[in-house]
This record gives C-alpha cells, structure tokens and sequence, in this order.
C-alpha cells in the first residue's frame, strides 16, 4: 500500500495547492527516498487500477479532484489525510525507519513525510506578501491559515477531538474547551529526552529557528512549519498560528531575537501596530510576571486571531476620567477579573494613558485590598494588554495581574483557590483571562465516570478519581428538581462552566462586591 499513499499524499499535496503539478515528479522521488525505494512498487498496479476506477466518477472529476500521479489517477480528500499517514507511519515503523511506533516518534515521522509536501519558506512569505498587497490583510492570512492546516502543521483530526461548549453566566458566554490536541508523551519517549543531550538549538518553541526544524524526542518537529516576517513597531517578528488553535486563527507573533517578555511602552505600541496591520485580529500579550503569565517568559510574544471573546463582549459598566487624558475614554469592564478598557481613535493617546495606568499599578499598595506592590523586594503588579480595532476606534484592554503568594495559597492569592483545583489548577494566562477556559484533558474521563457515579447515586467519596468533585457535587445537585439521563451532561457542562467563572473571579484583584469595587475605585482616583 505504501506507494498507493505515496501517490494519494502527493494528490493531497495537489489538491491543497502545496504542490503545484509541475513538482509532482519532484514531490514522489521526495517520498521515494524517505521511504527508502527506489520506485513505486508494481505489484501494486491492481489497487492503482481499482482506485483509479473509483476516482473517474463524475462526480470526483466534476470536483476537480482527480490527479494523474505516476501515470495513474488518484483521488485523495482532506478527510482522507489520517489514515493515510498513519498507514504511512506503521509501514516506516515495520520497515525499521522509526525508532518506536509511539505517539513522539510518529509525530516526528509525519511530520518529516508532510515536509516532502512544503513550498519553500520564500514561496510562502512570496504569496502572503502579493495577497496582502493585491487584496487585503484578510485574504493574506486566509491563505496562510488554510497552508498551516493542509500543511498538517495545525493536526486538524486532532484537534476535532477537542471538547467544546459554551456555558452562560452573567459575565456572558463563557467558553469551555477540554484540551485533547497535546498528546500525553510515552515512557519510552520521556526515558530518552531524558538522558538525549541537551541541545540549546532552537532555544524555545517560539524561536525562528523551529521553521523546517526536524526536532527530537524533546522538541517538535516543524518541517511543515512556516513563518511570516512582519515588522512591528519597527523591529523583525514573526508571525505564525498556534498548533493547537484553542480558538479560531488562533496566532502567535514572536519576537525574532530570544529576549524575555516584558510589559511595557514598547509592548503597547506593539500590539496597535499589528492590529493596523491586521485589523480583523486582536492580540494581546500574556503578563510578565510568573503564575499570572500562563505562558512561555523566555521569549517576547503576543498571542491574537480572529474571534471574539466574551470579555470583549463584555461592556462597560462605569467610566471614569484621568486628568490630562480627557480625550481617551476609560472605563471599567462588567467581567469577574480587574479591566480597564480605554478607547478611541488616536493610539498614542491611548498608549500614553496606558503607561500612566502601567507605572501607577507597578508601585500601586492598598492594604485593605491585600494589594501589595512588592514584598522583600520582589515585585507583584503587573498588567495583561489586549488591543483591538472596533469600527473607526481603536481599545486597549488593561487586566490588572498580581502574584503574591501566602502559607494559605501558595499558588498565588490571585489564582484559582484550593477548591476549585479538581477542575481547574493551571495558571490563568492571557487566553483564560479573556473568557476561554482550558482545561486539563484529565476530565474528559472524570466527567464520563461522574456521570455514571451520579446517576447510579454512587458514593463519590468512596472513589479515589471522583472523591476530589465530591464536595462539587454536592453543592450543585441541590439546585435541580430533576438530574436524569436526559439532562446530566447539560449540567454537569453548566456547572463546569460556573466553576471557570469562580476561577476568573479568584484571579481578579478587586471582587465583584460593593467593597471590592470600592477598592478598584481608589486605585482609579490615585492616577488623577
């Protein structure tokens, strides 16, 4: 079968426009060599002959998605994309090409086979640059998108396999995703990044150097990888889209030097040049700070795409003044965290109010609120910046971020609290602060055995998985008149989609009450 999948994945490559038809020749020897043959195999010409039969019907042919490939016709679709690399990938581990037929090696492996497939790196940034220029940012990055999903590199099989729902609170919509796109490494793979060399080449997964990179078992492979150069704000980024894409088009915009992140003036003339740049995208930039960044440190990026949170649905609940600002509007946001959202048409007026907000929160204490600027020298205040183009005006989301730690939460005071760990313990960064909750993969099962433990009145105490929701489950089955079969899994996503709201309330400097707002309130009136 191996060279009817070569001559599939090649017509893949066509169909896609990874491969133009004048590389298909150039493309099969690729494949050829990996797979260590030296032509397409003949004994295989029966399938090539029933699969060709097959690819002639009307209705293929009237798609256009028949290809002459080695003098055969074949048909290959998105869906199809699969199963014919993993049939691949059991033909390269039985023919000793692949080290162990786990998911680490496999993934090196495909992703090495989806290279054979890949423009080159000036291609791609060729075409991006005349689509931006002929019809528009959108079109540019519709067209880099679909590369980065052909392309394999966004595994949409994977992903399509991800738990999604929206869950409503009074914050709006929440979304709620259970993360199963990151496949669990195996032991065989952690005993050998174990004890392979610790290569310092690419030094982070942000790096520019990851783009054709043929990684190891400690570092992904990325032959599919390609990146956009843009110029913000006057120095060399990168642009590219997140593997995991949590969230439509979801992108990554990264430094092109390995410097550390940092909020500051710069940041905010950063992300408003990029969204004038792409003004169909926000972006915004994890903290600088550990527990509250949620992110890699190392190295200087922002994250963006092209949705709508429900933070950014979320409106403005009382406005407020700064004195010499009065031509930026200002306000704070109805959402269970800290936001200042600041507003207008003029950016730099925006971003010099922005640094007056960055400089006074940074030194910022209000005991009262347990809101302490630094503690032995070590400083807490920070700020999580999200900008956007909204019709004519431009806003700048400022979330107010603090990491104290006490004996009590040693996670942070300003982090999801003790009792809410059994559904989400994992630092609260830039994607959850904007209303997406990301949860650990873990709960796909727990939520299944849960369902089965309520419904059969079982002792949730008495399970060493379920005792941790034990308390949960108690709270909230008190507020249903009925919970059967036909409504548990309703429930059980609501009441997870309450909790996500409870987290992003601990992870909220000044609470939803009268005198936490009181508190919010103060720091406002300190900056006039």
């Amino acid at each position: 079968m191996i060279s009817t999948d070569i001559r599939k994945l090649v017509a893949y490559g066509i169909q896609t426009g990874l491969v133009p038809e004048e590389d298909v020749i150039f493309t099969t020897n690729r494949l050829l060599e990996l797979f260590g043959l030296d032509e397409l195999d003949p004994e295989e010409e029966k399938a090539a002959e029933e699969e060709s039969a097959a690819a002639e019907s009307e209705t293929a042919e009237a798609a256009g998605k028949v290809f002459e490939i080695a003098g055969k016709k074949v048909t290959m679709s998105v869906e199809e994309l699969e199963s014919v690399l993993n049939r691949m990938l059991d033909y390269a581990y039985a023919h000793g090409l692949m080290e162990a037929d786990s998911v680490v090696y496999r993934d090196l492996f495909d992703t090495k086979i989806m290279g054979c497939l890949m423009p080159r790196p000036s291609e791609v940034i060729s075409k991006f640059d005349s689509l931006y220029a002929e019809e528009g940012p959108q079109a540019a990055t519709d067209y880099y998108y679909k590369l980065s999903c052909d392309s394999n590199y966004i595994r949409r099989y994977r992903i399509s396999r991800d738990m999604k729902w929206v869950a409503p609170t009074e914050y709006g919509d929440l979304d709620i995703t259970i993360n199963l796109s990151k496949p669990e490494k195996d032991p065989k793979a952690i005993a050998a990044a174990r004890n392979a060399k610790q290569a310092g080449y690419p030094k982070c997964l942000l790096c520019k150097e990851n783009e054709g990179y043929a990684g190891r078992v400690n570092h992904p492979a990325r032959q599919n990888h390609r990146i956009i150069p843009v110029i913000i704000n006057g120095s060399d980024w990168g642009f590219q889209y997140s593997p995991y894409v949590y969230y439509n088009e979801h992108c990554i915009v990264f430094n092109s030097q390995h410097v550390p992140m940092k909020i500051e003036h710069a940041t905010f003339c950063k992300l408003f040049d990029f969204v004038k740049q792409f003004p169909h995208y926000f972006v915004g930039s994890n903290a600088d700070l550990p527990i509250v960044g949620g992110s890699i440190l190392s190295h200087d990026h922002f994250q963006g795409g092209h949705y709508e949170f429900a933070m950014a649905k979320a409106l403005v609940e009382r406005t407020f003044s700064v004195k010499g600002f009065e031509d930026v509007k200002a306000g704070i946001v109805k959402w269970p965290m800290s936001v200042i959202r600041l507003s207008g048409k003029d950016t730099d007026r925006i971003i010099a109010l922005a640094d007056k907000i960055l400089e006074s929160w940074r030194v910022y204490t209000d005991e009262a609120a347990f809101v302490f600027a630094n503690t032995d020298g070590e400083p807490h205040n920070t700020i999580t910046p999200i900008a956007r183009k909204r019709g004519s005006e431009f806003e700048l989301d400022l979330v107010l971020r603090n990491n104290i730690t006490t004996p009590e939460h040693p996670l942070g005071v300003f982090h999801p609290h003790a009792k809410l760990h059994h559904i989400k313990k994992e630092n609260i960064g830039l994607i959850e602060v904007m209303g997406l909750a990301v949860l650990p993969a873990r709960l796909k099962e727990e939520m299944a055995e849960l369902k089965t433990a309520i419904l059969n009145g079982a002792d949730l105490r008495a399970d060493e998985t379920l005792a941790k929701h034990a308390d949960w489950v108690e709270e909230f089955t008190p507020k249903y008149d009925k919970i059967d079969a036909s409504n548990i899994d309703q429930i059980i996503e609501k009441e997870i989609g309450l909790v996500f709201g409870e987290v992003l309330e601990d992870a909220g400097i000044y609470k939803r009450t009268s005198e936490g707002q009181a508190a919010f309130d103060r720091f406002v009136q300190s900056l006039s």
